[in-house]
């Protein structure tokens, strides 16, 4: 017998029992975005390669070892998107949308990285981006964090989250900091990991997020950037700070917090969190003006943000609190011939009066006994009965699978509906 063909390492599957929590995050989502007035674009899976070459960076991990990248029949280079954010800012260019605008944007679905796979990081893994154009001042960096903030809160995980500020300066301060970096790590030499010699000639400010604690030291005496920054990014950062401050946000500013990415300017943060191992990190963003000159456009301004969903409904997990609606509301057993012709009608009626309802007939026959077994695995809180008997006096049995102060029930159909319609 010939091998099941099973999925692809670090691709899973997402099964019924499991996408309840999925569709209440997504809902949840969808929102609280709506509640600050963003709108939704939807984006292509595969994009050129040379998009990515040039927003994150050729020599950067994520490029040179990550991107499922291919040529098509075409001979074009092609690559399955390792992230939202350039994908994004290629349609907004492509489709005008940055000439004299301001837009508030959001996209979710599936990124491809061919990582290690492990708890929270995956080959592929779904992602919510926010992206934010036209806008410079520290009012819309803040807003970004008020809407995460309020979504943890409406999942109920904001005590399990804190949030890390940080200021990367503008890209001339970045570089003369960057200058002292190198140097002061050029005198380290012997106490600098593998990884973090390798980053010392392309990416050196990543050093500074190395998680490898033999580093811990080296790194803390590193040079600080907040003392590159001159006082427009001082009073930028300043006025993200004030705002927070005044509606009551905690937050911890950490010196030492990086983006991997180049094109990110003045302010990044991350919230993170103890609870899920050295996979800490739930959302992450910042400030990027930099990059739509990189991508062709004119001098802008963009800020947002990426949180991975895996790791978020990781964290909803340790909860014990979390209401998810019931897959079925209602689930109706079918005896006889005539019943089953009768029970179709009836179903479609009932979905007709009571838009909304989860209502599941079920179908294939089987014994009273086993179709009683499948409603109540069913999750749902009513079972619906109808018999040949039943059908001849125009009636239905109403059963409570879930409340016990409630007693099983006959009556008319039409008073059928009007029950179930008063204990939703």
């Amino acid at each position: 017998m010939a091998n099941n063909i099973q999925a692809i390492r670090g691709m899973h599957d997402v099964l019924p029992e499991q996408t309840p929590l999925w569709q209440y995050a997504e809902l949840c989502i969808r929102d609280v975005l709506g509640a600050y007035g963003y709108s939704e674009i939807r984006l292509p899976i595969v994009e050129k390669t040379e998009l990515f070459k040039r927003s994150i960076g050729e020599v950067t991990d994520i490029v040179e070892k990550e991107m499922y990248t291919f040529d098509d029949r075409n001979g074009d280079s092609l690559t399955l998107r390792p992230e939202g954010t350039a994908g994004c800012l290629r349609a907004c260019l492509e489709h005008g949308l940055l000439h004299n605008q301001v837009h508030r944007l959001w996209y979710y679905g599936p990124m491809y990285r061919h990582e290690r796979p492990q708890k929270g990081r995956y080959r592929q893994f779904f992602q919510l981006g926010v992206e934010t154009y036209g806008m410079a001042g520290p009012d819309i960096d803040a807003e970004l964090i008020l809407i995460m903030d309020r979504l943890w809160k409406k999942l109920g995980i904001r005590d399990k989250v804190r949030l890390q500020l940080n200021s990367l300066g503008t890209i001339a301060e970045r570089i003369v900091y960057r200058e002292s970096l190198v140097g002061y790590f050029q005198g380290q030499l012997d106490q600098l990991d593998e990884d973090s010699l390798r980053r010392l000639e392309t990416n050196p400010l990543r050093i500074l997020d190395t998680k490898n604690p033999a580093m811990r030291q080296v790194v803390a005496n590193a040079p600080e950037l907040m003392d590159f920054l001159g006082d427009e990014s001082r009073q930028h950062f300043k006025a993200i700070t004030t705002i927070l401050d005044d509606l009551g946000i905690g937050y911890e500013i950490n010196s030492r917090l990086v983006r991997g990415l180049d094109y990110y300017s003045k302010t990044v943060f991350e919230w993170v969190t103890d609870e899920l191992g050295s996979q800490g990190t739930v959302c992450a963003g910042g400030r990027y003006d930099g990059l739509i000159e990189q991508l062709g456009g004119k001098p802008n301004h963009a800020v947002g943000f990426a949180m991975g969903m895996e790791r978020l409904l990781a964290l909803m997990e340790t909860l014990d609190n979390v209401q998810l609606a019931r897959p079925v509301d209602v689930y109706m057993i079918r005896v006889g011939e005539t019943a089953e012709q009768e029970g179709m009608r009836f179903a479609e009626t009932v979905r007709n009066e009571i838009p909304g309802l989860k209502l599941q007939v079920n179908c294939g026959g089987g014994s009273f006994k086993n179709q009683f077994k499948k409603a109540d695995k069913s999750g749902a809180e009513f079972a619906i009965i109808l018999g040949d008997d039943e059908v001849s006096r125009g009636e239905v049995s109403v059963k409570p699978l879930r409340n016990n102060e409630l007693e099983q029930q006959n009556m008319p159909q039409q008073q059928a509906i009007e029950f179930l319609i008063e204990h939703r």
